[in-house]
């Protein structure tokens, strides 16, 4: 059960992620600090980011009375990583180039071997 807590923790990440990307372009620019600040407070996509920061913090929480940080935390970032890069191809059109995926691919690796 902790890691099905642990896969929704990980999924409200990354959804807030993009939907926080996605708030920002579609964000209205204003000339000061002031205009910025209202975008933000009136911006849906980002409020729905936000809110979904918080179950997913609220879930992460949970599992860490459950799994060892050593094990939750690795696991929260790399696969992490995985959905926010390919979301932000699929829905975002971002280049993600050879070298990238390369380096993503040593860093899970990484994050994956100190975790076992």
């Amino acid at each position: 059960m902790s890691y099905v807590i642990l896969i929704l923790a990980i999924t409200f990440n990354a959804v807030a992620n993009i939907l926080m990307k996605i708030g920002m372009l579609k964000g209205k620019q204003g000339n000061g600090f002031a205009d910025f600040m209202l975008g933000i407070i009136i911006n849906p996509a980002l409020i729905a980011g936000v809110v979904c920061f918080a179950i997913g913090l609220a879930a992460y929480c949970f599992v860490l009375t459950k799994l060892n940080l050593s094990v939750a935390y690795p696991i929260m970032t790399s696969v992490g990583y995985v959905i926010v890069i390919i979301a932000s191809w699929l829905f975002l059109k971002e280049t993600i180039t050879a070298i990238q995926i390369a380096g993503f691919s040593l860093i899970i690796a990484g994050v994956w071997m100190v975790a076992s």
